[in-house]
Order: C-alpha cells, then structure tokens, then sequence
C-alpha cells in the first residue's frame, strides 16, 4: 500500500474517535482527516467506520485496520529507538492480557514495575475473548492451560499453582463433613459445559448435574459462592485461607501458567524488562 499518510491518519481516528482528536494528534486540519479517511474507504472498497454524532466508530474493517497498524506503529517506535540511540530505554504503552481471575496476582506485579520504570503506560486486558498479540492487541499475554501454539510466539512457563477442594465452615456446619465421599454434596460449577479448564472439567466429568447448583463464567463468582457456603470447590491452595481442605491438591487439578509474547517484540527493551520482571514475581 503506498498511501502510509491515509493509513496513520484513519488509525489515529480509531484511537481518538473524533475527527478533531486526531486532527490534534496528527498537527493536520480536520477537513485533512476526513479527506484521508473518505479516500481510504473508497480505495479499499469498505467502511471503515460508523459515523454518529459523538464522533466515528470504527466497523469490523475499522477494528481490523487498528489492529495492524497498532503492531506497526510500536514496531517504527522500536526501530525509530534503535536508531536514534535509545532503544534500551524502558518507556511507551505495555498492554498486557490474562484471565481476570488473575488480576489480584498480576496487577500488584505491574504495580511494582511500574514504580521501577515510571515512563511505562500499562494495559490490562482481561475480556474473555482471545486478545491476538500478532495483531497488536497486547505485548505480553499471561495464559492457563496447555502451552499455547499459535504461530510466531514466545512461550515461556512461569508458573504451576496447585488447586484443593475446599468448602466454608458454614456449609460443613449445615451438610457435615464429606469424609472423601462427595455423594449427596453441592458443587459449583462452570456456566459453560465446554469449559477448558482442568478443574471444571473435572467437576462436570465426576459430579452429577443436578448436584451442580451454582454455575458461573467467572472463576471468581465460583469462589464467592464457596466462600459464601453454597457449595464445595475448587481454590489456589495459596488463596484458601478461612476455607476448609476437603481433597488435598492433585496432579490434575494443578493449573499451568504460560508467559507469551510476538516474536517481533519479544526483544523489544520493555517487553524484555517485564517479562523478566513477572518471572521473577511468579517464581
């Protein structure tokens, strides 16, 4: 594509959504964004954005564009770094991806680097859906399971935290003490019966459906109901204090933690200075 100037500047709409915030951005005149963006749309032959009254929102192609012009730009920043000299510098925006049951373990790490670096922007993206690191959608992610294998990652083990079967005093006061035998017992269970985890798996394989009686999508929301005496399940053996063991840790229910990042800014400074900051935090 040779017309870069229409590209940044419909970019800058999607990360404004005004016309006048990135007219502002750029140092151009606002007729010189619209001008941009009308002739991109009639090049490509799409929309790329909605307009409205409170400014532009950008469509599916709209989303797509941003995507890899947002890996772009911070792959000029980093080459712009190089040349000039201060590539080793930790500095910019960081955006960083995981499971939202994971935010009270992550964001005191992120807290302490930023404190270490205070030029870094930080990101946490912790919607339910895949965020892409090829299309620029986050720099680091931090994700459970089986190793990712998407192409063109860097995938680094960073932790294993072991899980127990837990219930709170005030259900065991009420039902008793299952004494390794769960028949009879409530669980919680997930909302989804596709649920990749290894504990919900578990749970839906060895427990009957109608003992299941609180479901949720939120890892979190199950341990509130635990906690809140509803049923039996499943905790970090490191976040269960109050709670009472009723199976100790096993292998299967251990949950496996992965750092990734894009091969094109894994050696990026500030990537590089928070990986090595959140293995260090994990181990």
């Amino acid at each position: 594509m040779d017309h870069w100037d229409e590209l940044r500047t419909a970019y800058a709409v999607a990360q404004h959504g005004t016309v006048s915030g990135a007219a502002a951005a750029l140092g151009v005149h606002h007729a010189t964004v619209i001008r941009h963006v009308d002739a991109l749309e009639a090049r490509l032959g799409v929309k790329l954005f909605q307009r409205h009254a409170r400014g532009y929102t950008p469509t599916e192609a709209g989303e797509e564009l941003a995507r890899v012009a947002s890996a772009t730009d911070d792959q000029f920043a980093q080459l712009a770094a190089r040349l000039t000299g201060q590539g080793a510098e930790v500095q910019g925006e960081l955006v960083v991806t995981t499971l939202a049951s994971l935010g009270p373990r992550i964001v005191p790490v992120l807290a302490s680097f930023q404190a270490m670096h205070p030029k870094v922007r930080l990101r946490l993206r912790t919607g339910r859906r895949l965020f892409r690191l090829e299309y620029g959608e986050a720099h680091v992610a931090i994700r459970a399971g089986r190793p990712p294998e998407e192409p063109d990652n860097v995938v680094q083990p960073i932790a294993e935290i072991q899980h127990a079967l837990y219930a709170a005093p005030d259900y065991i006061a009420r039902r008793g003490h299952p004494e390794g035998d769960f028949a009879g017992h409530d669980f919680v269970g997930p909302d989804d019966d596709t649920s990749a985890s290894p504990l919900m798996r578990w749970t839906l394989a060895n427990v009957a459906r109608e003992r299941i009686v609180f479901r949720a999508d939120e890892d979190g929301a199950l341990e509130d109901a635990v906690r809140a005496g509803m049923a039996l399940g499943f905790l970090a053996v490191d976040e269960a204090a109050g709670l009472v063991q009723i199976a100790p840790p096993r292998p299967e229910w251990a949950a496996r933690f992965w750092l990734v990042t894009h091969v094109d800014l894994h050696r990026s400074a500030k990537v590089q200075a928070l990986t090595r900051h959140i293995k260090e935090a994990f181990a």
